[in-house]
């Protein structure tokens, strides 16, 4: 079980808010680097669109821009199919090698 002292109060700045989360321990990098990429992102969408879109408009297309990456990163890591093959050539070596 978790002890309280695992986990950390911190302030995360993302785009224009600060924001207090409790993390735990091990996890305060990924969460200060996952704000810095909101706010870069964020930032990015606008300089281009800023006047022209709503806030609103401009977060969503940050989180759809971020989500988007997050989707093609996993489809890349994705062994699923590659396990798939390899159990198909183990059971036909398998096969082959049988009496």
């Amino acid at each position: 079980m978790m002890e309280e002292n695992d986990k950390l109060h911190i302030r995360l700045h993302v785009y224009d808010t600060d924001i207090p989360v409790k993390v735990l321990r091990e996890d305060e990098y990924f969460y200060r680097e996952a704000a810095k990429l909101i706010s870069s992102t964020v930032n990015t969408y606008a300089g281009v669109y800023k006047g022209r879109k709503s806030d609103k408009e401009i977060l969503y297309m940050a989180m759809i821009d971020i989500a988007l990456k997050f989707e093609k990163d996993k489809m890349r890591n994705d062994v699923g199919s590659y396990n798939d093959i390899l159990a198909k050539i183990t059971a036909e070596i398998e096969e082959a090698l049988e009496p």
